[in-house]
């Protein structure tokens, strides 16, 4: 059909899904001069602001474009494959509101049903109204349904899932005498053992007020406890998944009497490296649908939380071998598996020779500003490696990965945590969970290669309660790397969500060991 001519317009201007239309139509229903005037109108988008910004100014993004459901979208990255196009940059600006603490102003935590005590507590931390994922997630959880909290990072899930889970802990304490020692009635999981300390010092600051008994246990010390346990009264038990499958197994914990399970980062929890574990634990509960208005404590039956930032596809899946999936009510926010159109992102195409002066530039800048930055790479190596490039050329520097021993790895994020370091040189292992409210500008040196990673690693900053201005930087080298960014900048142009949101730990830890050992 000779109206289709007009699909693309120059190498690379491509049509809004308007024109795409007009383009469908017969020739005789669509004359040359409707055809130059919806041309025209697409070339006057708002011009202004661009979302994208490019080196090529053809190649930017605009407020309001759009494409077609065929078209093919202009890329800024689309020819980073070629050595030529080292060098090359685009930005993903500002374009949506500051991330201040979103709340419901209809409702309360007193509403909700949040006991008074635990109220004056989070009042002293400045938190007066529920935030929206805690509104729906306080709702559902003290209805007794097993329930899925998604939304990103920052949002304030722990608490989305804490208070409820602190008001079941006192209506279960009047109700039932205690009968045995290291019988908790609510277990926490985490993946690591960082973000279980995180949860338990979060959980203690409502143990006094409220009578409630919280123990953390955390790997490196699970031989000690088996040998010589020790015995007291737990409420809730917080445990990274590899000291609890331990302790259970063994004896030292009975979970006769839980009554509640939250599995925090669960999409990690879910991965190849853990779910062995977790399902392992899981099919020693029952998980059955509840009803009523309130949790019924005395039916034989668990009730599951799960949270997360990210929702991966195998999810659903692997949680059907232990869970009845029909009762699991899903609590999401609109933001979910979005970029943060808060903060502006900044993709450098670079050789790899060419990151360390870049990183150096850019690091010495935020530090002159006093800016906190948090470096991300994909190997130990390099993570230790940047810390001590950095620290030779003046820069003050901590490092954080998984090879470290677990109270020197503590030390170092607290280290940043405190404001005695300013730059933070990290794996993975600093990307999920961890409050890393002070960072202003987040560094990916190697770039992820799973969307999950990605999400998980701009969530660092720019959550709630962070300064003003934060913004993220992109060093982009590698053919999957760039596979992944111009999926983002897909999703970004056509205003969608990103896709594939998934990530394999165990795939991840075989790719690196194999091109290690090329």
């Amino acid at each position: 059909m000779k109206g289709l001519w007009c699909l693309r317009i120059g190498q690379n201007h491509v049509l809004s899904s308007r024109l795409f239309s007009v383009a469908r139509k017969p020739d005789f229903e669509v004359s040359r001069k409707e055809r130059r005037k919806l041309y025209q109108e697409e070339r006057n988008v708002q011009k202004k602001d661009p979302i994208i910004s490019c080196k090529n100014e053809d190649l930017n993004h605009y407020k309001g474009q759009s494409y077609g459901k065929f078209a093919v979208v202009p890329l800024a990255s689309k020819g980073w494959l070629h050595r030529k196009s080292k060098g090359d940059f685009f930005e993903i600006k500002n374009y949506g509101e500051v991330q201040t603490r979103e709340t419901s102003t209809d409702t309360s935590f007193q509403s909700l049903g949040v006991p008074d005590e635990a109220i004056k507590v989070l009042e002293e931390m400045e938190i007066n109204e529920p935030s929206p994922i805690q509104v729906d997630g306080i709702k559902h959880i003290l209805k007794g349904h097993n329930t899925l909290l998604a939304a990103e990072t920052g949002s304030g899930k722990t608490f989305a899932y804490l208070l409820p889970l602190l008001k079941q802990i006192c209506t279960y304490q009047s109700t039932t005498p205690r009968q045995k020692m290291n019988s908790p009635y609510a277990i926490v999981i985490t993946p690591s053992r960082e973000l279980a300390d995180q949860i338990g010092e979060n959980a203690k600051l409502f143990s006094e007020c409220l009578g409630i008994n919280v123990e953390v246990v955390t790997g490196g010390k699970t031989k000690r406890m088996i040998l010589s346990p020790t015995f007291k009264e737990i409420d809730i038990l917080v445990a990274s998944i590899g000291a609890l499958s331990k302790l259970i197994t063994t004896g030292i914990y009975d979970i006769s009497h839980v009554k509640h399970i939250v599995l925090d980062e669960a999409d990690t929890l879910l991965d190849d490296s853990f779910n062995s574990k977790l399902l392992y634990l899981l099919h020693r509960f029952s998980f059955l649908p509840t009803t009523g208005a309130e949790l019924q404590f005395q039916k034989p039956c668990v009730q599951i939380s799960l949270v997360s930032a990210t929702i991966p596809t195998s999810m659903n899946e692997i949680l059907g071998e232990a869970i009845p999936l029909d009762t699991v009510h899903r609590v999401t926010t609109k933001h979910l598996h979005c970029i943060q159109p808060h903060v502006p992102q900044k993709f450098f195409r670079l050789g790899r020779s060419q990151k360390p002066a870049e990183l150096l530039n850019l690091v010495k800048s935020s530090v002159q500003r006093r800016d906190p930055v948090l470096i991300f790479s994909n190997k130990t190596a390099t993570c230790d490696w940047i810390s001590m490039f950095l620290k030779e050329n003046g820069v003050k520097c901590s490092n954080l990965n998984g090879d470290m021993n677990y109270y020197f790895r503590l030390g170092k994020f607290r280290e940043f945590q405190s404001g005695e370091v300013d730059v933070l040189s990290s794996t993975d292992m600093g990307s999920r969970g961890l409050d890393t409210v002070r960072v202003k500008h987040l560094l990916n040196y190697d770039f992820p290669i799973y969307m999950a990673d990605y999400i998980h690693r701009c969530g660092r900053t720019g959550r709630y309660g962070s300064p003003e201005n934060c913004h993220i930087s992109h060093f982009v080298s590698g053919a999957l790397e760039i596979d992944l960014v111009q999926r983002i900048e897909l999703a970004v142009r056509r205003g969608e969500p990103l896709p594939n949101v998934n990530a394999n730990i165990r795939r991840i830890m075989e790719h690196r060991y194999n091109k290690n050992n090329l």
